[in-house]
């Protein structure tokens, strides 16, 4: 059973993303009609970031799925910073910000995520002190909190997955890869003329 923590954070991610998806209905790129190669650029910036944060993200669920309360999860991704998923968040949001082939999205992006994030780790991390206590304590003191350190990497030869629950996250590990398939939707209808954008952005 979910927080209200859990809730609230649910409510206002859901939010965040309509406010996002009106911006993306109503914009269109400044780059696209004056820069092509800088436009071009924007956008395989943003596919390669999206395609490393859905890859990250799903090795990270390979490890946290089914086991988020049961275990304190410390191999693999968790062994070079304690909050890998979202470490790959941010690159992903920083993906889909450059996809738009703007810069305004990606620094708007980069904004909302260091004012939303600490307080999600703060609180992610005082909840896995409660149900660890000491052993969270030892794993907080080698390994860092958010941006990877390399020479912590531990990477079992073996490591038991729960196929049906890794499935779940699967997918959802995923959603970067929809919102840049919703984007070009969403550009395709300008082109034919179907939306009209309000604001030209840069």
């Amino acid at each position: 059973m979910k927080s209200n923590y859990e809730i609230y954070r649910t409510l206002l991610s859901r939010i965040a993303a309509f406010i996002c998806l009106f911006f993306f209905f109503t914009t269109q790129s400044y780059w696209e009609s004056k820069n092509e190669y800088i436009s071009f650029s924007l956008f395989l910036a943003g596919i390669i970031l999206v395609a490393i944060a859905s890859l990250g993200r799903m090795w990270c669920s390979l490890y946290i799925a089914g086991y988020k309360d049961d275990i304190l999860v410390t191999k693999g991704p968790y062994s070079l910073c304690r909050n890998p998923l979202y470490f790959f968040s941010m690159i992903g949001v920083a993906g889909i910000g450059f996809a738009t082939e703007t810069l305004t999205f990606p620094i708007a992006f980069a904004i909302l995520f260091a004012l939303y994030y600490p307080s999600v780790i703060k609180s992610e991390e005082k909840r896995l002190k409660q149900l660890f206590g000491i052993e969270f304590e030892r794993y907080k003191s080698r390994v860092p909190a958010f941006f990877p350190k390399l020479s912590t990497f531990d990477e079992p030869e073996i490591y038991s997955v729960k196929p049906a629950v890794y499935r779940d996250h699967m997918f959802s590990a995923l959603w970067f890869v929809w919102l840049v398939g919703i984007l070009e939707v969403i550009e395709g209808f300008k082109e034919i003329g179907l939306l009209k954008a309000l604001w030209t952005i840069y």
